[in-house]
């Protein structure tokens, strides 16, 4: 199915590739001013999170060096990596993430060039070996950085400092991600993932509006969908363009706003007009998991089946069914349908009345009345309740300790827009400021993957040493600061 489309779609993608932007930056410190010797170490400092390649120049001291210079060099996010090891390292992602090297220098004085890209504002430099004839000297260190934005685009924002400094870090988090396409995380995965970019290309409508970038990635998961029109949950892109073999229920479904986002930023309908059909057909292959007597769809128990938020204990089946409504009246806002709206309100009414519980004014999933903060957070979004109802519905979950709890920004992001959806405004800047801002205070120069701010470390991998410390899902708090959406209603 749109077979015909995909090799035009590629085509297109393909034209729309950036240039990457490429800027010289050296250490702030940590250059040493002395010959380095065995297990000595230095932490070069480079002032911020920057993506890009490191170019390290070195000589010896001494006599003349009899055997080669051994050296470990590890890229850091943040401070608290430097002194991170792999030793018992047990998680279920593969440590080859780490950012690690060791490199043997037979020949001094040599200029070093690592080339692979790594994400880092701290590079910490260990001499493993050397002979006892000699010190190693390391006279320069220079990173060139990408990134396929321009810093001078965006102006800054103007207001209160905690929101400035929240909103500068949000913008690093975006600009590093922003690559040859929107990457979810520079260190790891560094694929395009679906959820992320809807995340991604919000926050770039109210600041850098690389609005290519945007259409560039809509079209690369068009060109990658399968045989069935279905859109991958991400997709890779060298050495050639191919989706994974990864296929979520909401992520296929977040392709809908995604496009309406876009359109609705640009006025750009002939793209419109050309990845609709595939858009409006999500909707129908979503329909396959829905119970028609009951409007109601079916729980699975396949992981990884809809993502939601990274909460392993979420049960995903009310989120589901809501996050399809939330997608199909993006659907309606690009092209009129009475058959899907009754189909929508019959969606809405079902949950309703099979999962809502007017006692505890709270959204129960699956068999077990499952409670938890996604489930009233995407009843709101979807519109299911809505006015006093709607707000009634956070109070209730605020006030419930054994829900399940949100565990990343990405759905901290759609806590914070339910509340302005209930006009909660005040309330939705504080959570930014509590939420974002702590991670600010934990040293944070970019935005996590995942923050918990009673165990900043925690991490669903087994290990926190293969999260990501600057990620896409995380850059939206420069999207609320700037788009107006926080300010009261007059």
């Amino acid at each position: 199915m749109f077979e015909e489309k995909k090799p035009e779609w590629l085509e297109t993608a393909e034209r729309l590739k950036p240039a990457l932007r490429c800027e010289t930056v050296q250490p702030i410190s940590g250059i040493p001013d002395h010959a380095l010797m065995g297990n000595e170490d230095v932490v070069l400092d480079f002032g911020n999170h920057f993506v890009g390649h490191l170019t390290l120049k070195v000589s010896s001291q001494g006599s003349h060096p009899d055997a080669p210079a051994w050296l470990s060099i590890k890229f850091c996010e943040n401070a608290r990596e430097l002194d991170e090891t792999l030793e018992g390292y047990n998680g279920w992602i593969s440590k080859s993430w780490v950012q690690q090297e060791q490199v043997h220098i037979d020949v001094l004085p040599a200029v070093i060039h690592f080339p692979r890209r790594y994400a880092f504002r701290f590079v910490k430099i260990k001499v493993l070996a050397l002979s006892s004839k000699y010190r190693l000297v390391i006279e320069d260190a220079v990173a060139e950085t990408t990134t396929s934005v321009d810093d001078n685009a965006v102006s800054p924002l103007i207001g209160d400092e905690a929101d400035v400094v929240i909103d500068r870090v949000a913008l690093r988090t975006l600009r590093n991600c922003m690559q040859d396409f929107f990457e979810d995380g520079p260190k790891r995965d560094r694929r395009l993932w679906l959820g992320d970019l809807r995340l991604q290309a919000l926050t770039n409508s109210v600041t850098y509006r690389n609005f290519d970038l945007v259409k560039r990635c809509l079209y690369l998961f068009a060109a990658t969908s399968n045989e069935e029109g279905r859109i991958a949950a991400c997709l890779f892109t060298e050495p050639i363009v191919e989706a994974d073999d990864t296929f979520m229920f909401d992520y296929s479904l977040f392709f809908i706003p995604t496009l309406l986002q876009y359109v609705q930023a640009t006025g750009d309908n002939v793209t419109k007009d050309d990845l609709l059909p595939l858009a409006w057909h999500q909707l129908k292959l979503a329909d396959a998991q829905f119970d028609p007597d009951t409007n109601l769809i079916r729980d699975s128990d396949r992981l990884g089946w809809c993502f939601v938020d990274w909460a392993l204990k979420l049960n995903k089946q009310f989120c589901a069914q809501a996050i399809w409504i939330y997608c199909a009246e993006a659907a309606l806002q690009m092209n009129d349908d009475p058959a899907l709206e009754e189909k929508i309100a019959a969606r809405k009414d079902a949950a309703k009345k099979h999962w809502y519980d007017e006692e505890l004014h709270l959204f129960v999933s699956d068999t077990e009345h499952q409670i938890s903060w996604a489930s009233q957070v995407w009843a709101v979004l979807a519109g299911i309740l809505e006015g006093e109802e709607a707000a009634a519905c956070l109070d209730a979950v605020a006030s419930c300790p054994d829900a399940v709890q949100m565990v990343t920004p990405y759905m901290m992001h759609h806590y914070v827009e339910a509340l302005c959806c209930v006009n909660r405004k005040a309330q939705a800047r504080q959570v930014i400021r509590d939420y974002w801002g702590a991670m600010v205070s934990n040293g944070a120069d970019t935005f996590w993957e995942l923050f918990n701010p009673v165990d900043p470390y925690e991490s669903p991998y087994g290990s926190h040493v293969v999260n990501s410390f600057c990620h896409a899902w995380s850059c939206t708090p420069a999207w609320f600061l700037r788009c107006g959406i926080l300010e009261d209603r007059a």
